[in-house]
């Protein structure tokens, strides 16, 4: 994605109109345009601004991306409650059928066991208490998963 949609993005997601954006920056509708479709780019001092503007650091609006800021922001808004009235494993499943259908083929006693034992060791090694324990195992399979 270049800086130009970046821009329009960040601007969008803000809920502003070009307009606004000039007048809050002082500068013309026409520049906020020609930033937007890379005509031309912000000063570093304008930039600066327009990160303030749409609540981004620099470095978010540089590589603005409008589907990674919507989830990081429904994790930041979520809470317990919703969550937990959330069948996660139907929701992902949707987009990987894997979820639903492995409790047929896959060892689940096995694999609780182990993961069981896992989740033991990190509480009482580290003092963790039950989700932390589960969001540390979480995040190592998932590096595990990525890294290797």
């Amino acid at each position: 994605m270049n800086l130009g949609n970046n821009l329009f993005n960040a601007r969008k997601k803000s809920g502003l109109s070009q307009e606004i954006v000039a007048e809050k920056l002082g500068v013309s509708r026409q520049t906020i345009s020609k930033w937007e479709t890379d005509e031309t780019v912000p000063d570093i001092y304008q930039a600066k601004r327009i990160s303030k503007l749409y609540n981004l650091s620099l470095d978010e609006l540089i590589s603005f991306d409008v589907d990674i800021k919507e989830v990081e922001d429904i994790i930041k808004n979520s809470n317990e409650e919703v969550n937990s009235k959330i069948n996660w494993t139907n929701a992902w499943g949707k987009k990987y059928p894997v979820l639903i259908s492995y409790q047929n083929i896959v060892d689940i006693d096995y694999y609780s066991l182990k993961i069981r034992e896992m989740l033991d060791k990190l509480k009482k090694d580290y003092q963790y208490n039950k989700l932390d324990s589960m969001l540390v195992l979480k995040d190592i399979l998932y590096h595990e998963w990525k890294d290797k």
